[in-house]
């Protein structure tokens, strides 16, 4: 995604993006979090088959997990009004997982950061204003944080703030320091990850 891409260039390195072209769909009674996790994988993984030299490839999901129920990306005006609707007054946890392989070195690596977001009471006022303005669409949850959807919440619990946008870059940072590749130690034009 757009935000994933903007969070990744602060580490300053050079790197590519692919779509993995996944089916994103829940499996039967799969959990948000496994979800979120599951994904990530499989999106690292499925770009990854497209590399034969050494390449760091970076994979990431985000699930709202409100009570039990996964909610992703609505896509459109009305889904992101139901979303909001229910999420109104609700504590809700995203989980961002993330993916972090090394096709030669055998390596795959994953964490995952949760944030918990307490949203405000919102009037269906409230919320159509909001998203006509932001048309959060293709945000998990309909409320970019980064945006105007930070006035829908009361307040957020997290331990990397990059997190509820879209790639948690503490635990990613980590993964690739793990992986070989520290991107405060190598040059800012030697290649860099690839990410899913």
């Amino acid at each position: 995604s757009r935000y994933r891409r903007e969070l990744l260039a602060r580490l300053g390195q050079p790197f590519e993006t692919r779509s993995p072209d996944l089916d994103e769909t829940p499996l039967h009674g799969e959990t948000p979090l496994a979800l979120a996790c599951r994904l990530a994988q499989a999106k690292a993984l499925a770009v990854a088959r497209g590399f034969d030299d050494d390449v760091i490839v970076i994979g990431s999901d985000q699930v709202a997990d409100l009570a039990g129920r996964a909610l992703g990306k609505p896509g459109h005006h009305a889904a992101a009004t139901e979303q909001l609707r229910a999420l109104s007054g609700q504590v809700v946890r995203f989980h961002t997982a993330v993916c972090v392989t090394r096709p030669r070195t055998h390596q795959v690596l994953e964490a995952v950061d949760s944030v918990t977001v307490q949203f405000r009471t919102l009037t269906d006022e409230t919320i159509e204003t909001y998203l006509l303005r932001e048309q959060p669409y293709d945000c998990a949850g309909s409320a970019k944080c980064e945006g105007l959807g930070i006035v829908l919440l009361e307040r957020i619990d997290s331990n990397d703030p990059t997190a509820l946008v879209g790639l948690p870059l503490i635990a990613t940072s980590r993964l690739l320091r793990e992986v070989g590749w520290d991107p405060l130690m190598a040059p800012s034009s030697e290649a860099g990850c690839t990410h899913g």
